[in-house]
């Protein structure tokens, strides 16, 4: 066809009837053309369907910001959109992402409480990949008289469009005019699913479909052309599963119900088809072929699988962190990293003179030397050190022996086997260290310097780290099965019974091989499950926005190891 005009308007004859989308066509001949493209995409999906098997596909806490670079490839002004046009565009995907479009309301009620919030953000890019200031958009004039998905000539400089940046840093979006599919049928757009080429990574959208202003045209003209195109470069599927009316597809979320096809314009509710009965297609979904104000959600399950590629294929784009309006993170990094060596300086010796004097005896000192083997068991056990602190300076020196380590060794062989052994002699730093080692009295101290060298690093390690962390996460790394998440106020499952076993193999979309039926043996497995309760426990405390900065730094890392690890039982 001819040119199009510098109209300002969108040209009928460049827009679908209905919405069509080259996404599948694209896989299929990646499939065919590229080599190595089908085995990735069978280890994407076999990642993919054993992290939701642990339950673990939301690994990340807070938003991730993807930089996106606008390619504007344009034959006339009107295809070369405006910067307010882009920009509007950008406005519509975060609005869509964070399920904060106004329109969710209009969902019904069978399918409200499924609508999803994928965390996800976008901005357009502010550094080039040079390192340069940048707005994040490119303009490319071309001479090119239709762009086709069978040919990607739209990505490339060499063939009349714009070479993109690097894939693994931005998400490439191009936006043209007269976009058409193999058979020469006019496109809104596609995009490529993760696992192929990076020279042709990212989404296209038709100008005439991108953003609400501008030279957007309705029924396109909401800016959910390039939600849906972003939701395929995300690992999601149509919710029809793409067998075209066999009611046999799948789309690999469980909270979508299954249909017998796409749907179109503006459906009514419920539209019933493959016995899905009686709340039918959820046409709705921003996986669906309906028009831009039919289409307003996607599910959880649909937000699990981006995740799962956010942390897996696509880990290299975007940053992460907390998302916009989530509550303060205040609170733990004071407990954790500020109050607790205030509190180990301070509490420590104001509550000891406080609580000893309390039960300390009013005459120990008679007691103790008078009849040592029938009196100390009884008393020892309950409060050994209380018995001797208050008067010992006044009666020690008097009635205790000079050497009493000498002398209680030559009087214990009498009598003192039947009760010592058990709770004083054979291990007293079980009882003394718990109060003498805090305040000791002076006289205990001149003779017990040789063993408190010995016996104090063995105990105090077994209880003072419990509460005198300075540095919790450290110990959710090296002591993962002892719940040391705990010690940072988490509340993580009790232990790695309570992870789920993931199912490996089974239907998974793209896949020729299938998975290791015996990576449920691996030893990796166990590791796996320790590394799940500690991640299920970051996740409880993000959830109610309770980790710092570092706390989130540090959950990204051991979520990286999980997904190796994972990844290496496939």
């Amino acid at each position: 066809m001819p040119p199009r005009k510098g109209t300002g308007e969108a040209q009928q004859d460049e827009m679908p009837t209905r919405r069509a989308c080259a996404t599948d066509e694209v896989h299929e001949r990646l499939l065919r053309t590229v080599s190595g493209y089908a085995e990735a995409r069978s280890e994407i999906e076999n990642r993919t369907s054993r992290v939701l098997a642990f339950g673990a596909a939301v690994l990340r806490t807070g938003c991730t910001q993807i930089p996106i670079v606008v390619h504007v490839v344009y034959r006339s002004a009107a295809e070369n959109i405006s910067d307010a046009q882009i920009q509007s565009q950008i406005e519509v995907l975060n609005a869509d992402y964070r399920a904060a479009n106004p329109d969710r309301s209009s969902a019904p009620a069978v399918f409200a409480p499924l609508i999803g919030d994928a965390r996800v953000t976008f901005k357009l890019a502010d550094v080039d990949p040079n390192g340069n200031p940048t707005n994040g958009i490119t303009r490319t004039s071309s001479s090119n008289s239709s762009f086709t998905s069978d040919t990607d000539n739209v990505k490339s400089a060499s063939t009349g469009g714009a070479d993109p940046w690097p894939a693994d840093k931005y998400l490439n979006l191009w936006t043209c005019g007269n976009l058409r599919d193999t058979s020469g049928s006019a496109l809104l757009g596609y995009a490529q699913f993760p696992g192929g080429p990076a020279a042709t990574d990212g989404v296209v959208i038709l100008h005439s479909a991108f953003g609400n202003t501008g030279t957007a045209a309705a029924p396109y003209n909401l800016g959910r052309t390039a939600t849906h195109e972003i939701g395929h470069w995300l690992n999601l599927r149509h919710i029809w599963g793409d067998d075209g009316t066999g009611c046999t597809g799948d789309d690999f979320v469980a909270d979508t119900p299954n249909a017998g096809g796409p749907n179109y314009g503006t459906p009514a509710f419920p539209h019933i088809s493959c016995n899905n009965g009686p709340n039918g297609d959820m046409f709705m979904n921003y996986m669906d072929y309906v028009d831009d104000a039919a289409m307003f959600m996607f599910t959880q399950g649909q937000v699990d699988r981006m995740q799962a590629a956010l942390d897996g294929p696509r880990s290299s784009t975007g940053v992460t962190g907390p998302c916009e309006g989530a509550k303060p993170v205040k609170e733990l990094p004071k407990e954790i990293t500020k109050e607790f060596p205030k509190e180990i300086t301070k509490e420590i010796p104001k509550e000891i003179p406080k609580d000893l004097p309390k039960d300390f005896p009013k005459d120990p000192p008679k007691d103790f030397p008078k009849d040592p083997p029938k009196d100390l068991p009884k008393d020892l056990p309950k409060d050994p050190v209380k018995d001797q602190v208050k008067d010992h300076p006044k009666d020690l020196p008097k009635d205790l022996p000079k050497d009493p380590v000498k002398d209680q060794v030559k009087d214990h062989p009498k009598d003192p086997p039947k009760d010592f052994p058990k709770d004083f002699h054979k291990d007293p730093p079980k009882d003394f260290p718990k109060d003498f080692h805090k305040d000791p009295p002076k006289d205990v101290i001149k003779e017990p310097p040789k063993d408190p060298p010995k016996e104090l690093p063995k105990d105090p390690p077994k209880e003072l780290p419990k509460d005198l962390q300075k540095d919790p996460p450290k110990d959710v790394i090296k002591e993962p099965v002892t719940d040391p998440v705990k010690g940072i106020g988490l509340d993580p499952p009790k232990g790695p019974a309570d992870v789920p076993t993931p199912v490996v193999g089974g239907p998974t979309p793209f896949v020729l091989g299938g998975g290791r039926p015996e990576a449920g043996l691996d030893p990796l497995m166990s590791i796996v499950q320790q590394l799940g309760v500690i991640l299920a426990g970051y996740s409880s405390a993000a959830a109610q926005g309770q980790l710092s900065a570092r706390d989130t730094a540090r959950w990204q890392q051991l979520s990286a190891i999980y997904a190796q690890i994972v990844a290496l039982l496939g």
